[in-house]
């Protein structure tokens, strides 16, 4: 099995059969990624094609500080983050104008009221986080990265890292609590 930098090195020479180990190995968590981030399997694999472009143009970068894992994983967090602005920035004239009627959300049906939350509601709050918040907390709370893992991908400080997630965490509890929680 070859070592990360040496399959990098193997890809900036052009060897296809590496950047295909590169993918196979790497392909998967970060499609997960981008359709979590992303919200469908349309944008998530687009956006999978992009990190893996993005790698292919950037493999020379990679210096061996954190394992190939990980900085693909960062080239992706990066990847759909710069996507996510992009698109509310699109949209941001069409969401203005409802936000103006002043029309409430629906409320979940059942699921708060029962005590439990369906995954179409979780996934509809976690697409409401922050890009920052939302990125530290899918990292840490979903895929399972230690907190100085998730500070090397996103580029930001440890303690950084840690404030995101609480954030996201208690953003995440009020959205999925209904209106309720805004009496309180």
């Amino acid at each position: 099995m070859s070592t990360d930098l040496e399959l990098a090195r193997r890809c900036q020479e052009g060897d296809v059969e590496a950047f295909e180990t590169v993918y196979r190995r790497h392909a998967g968590r970060l499609y997960n990624l981008a359709m979590r981030m992303a919200g469908s399997p349309q944008e998530a694999e687009d956006l999978l094609q992009e990190v893996f472009l993005n790698a292919y143009r950037k493999m020379g970068s990679y210096r061996g500080e954190a394992s190939l894992g990980t900085w693909l994983y960062r080239l992706g967090v990066n990847q759909c983050l710069d996507h996510r602005r992009s698109r509310q920035t699109r949209q941001a004239g069409v969401t203005e104008s409802l936000d103006a009627d002043g029309v409430p959300e629906p409320a979940a049906r059942g699921g708060a009221v029962l005590g439990t939350v369906s995954r179409m509601d979780l996934e509809r709050a976690i697409g409401q986080l922050p890009g920052g918040c939302r990125a530290a907390f899918l990292l840490h709370d979903v895929e399972g990265f230690e907190h100085q893992e998730v500070a090397v991908m996103l580029g930001i400080a440890t303690g950084t890292s840690k404030s995101q997630v609480h954030k996201a965490r208690l953003r995440l509890r009020r959205l999925l609590a209904g209106p309720a929680a805004g009496d309180a």
